[in-house]
């Protein structure tokens, strides 16, 4: 399966919010964009130090 950009974004935004985090600036790379296909980059923002920890602990835990 291949997703457009905007797709994977949102596939990857239901996917964290699926384990309680959030990242605000999670969007398309609009310079990356511009150029399309699978060079496309997914900016994931900034984040505080408690969602960095709970994406980390999540992210640990699906390595279980």
């Amino acid at each position: 399966m291949t997703d457009t950009a905007d797709q994977a974004v949102e596939r990857l935004r239901a996917a964290l919010g699926d384990v309680g985090i959030v990242l605000p600036s999670l969007r398309v790379d609009p310079v990356t964009e511009v150029y399309g296909g699978r060079n496309t980059l997914v900016d994931l923002g900034s984040c505080n130090l408690d969602v960095a920890a709970r994406l980390a602990a999540a992210l640990r835990e699906r390595g279980e």
